[in-house]
């Protein structure tokens, strides 16, 4: 949960990778495999993190990504 309004749909590569920096952030995901799996298909991590958020908006709801969790006010 990047935004506030944790909506995936608010969400683009500069935060994530910002946010990668955070031990917090996604802590049980390790960080060099994303970067040496970004090497392995020959992309820019970057791009691939992008890639990695546009293929998961479709079924942002399913992930309850789609921001209708949080509360107005």
């Amino acid at each position: 949960m990047i935004k506030p309004g944790k909506s995936l749909a608010q969400v683009d590569t500069k935060s994530v990778r910002k946010r990668m920096k955070d031990k917090a952030f996604a802590r049980k995901v390790n960080r060099d495999d994303i970067i040496v799996g970004a090497a392995d298909l020959g992309v820019d991590l970057d791009e691939h993190i992008g890639c990695c958020i546009e293929a998961l908006k479709p079924i942002a709801k399913e992930l309850g990504l789609d921001g209708s969790a949080v509360k107005p006010g």
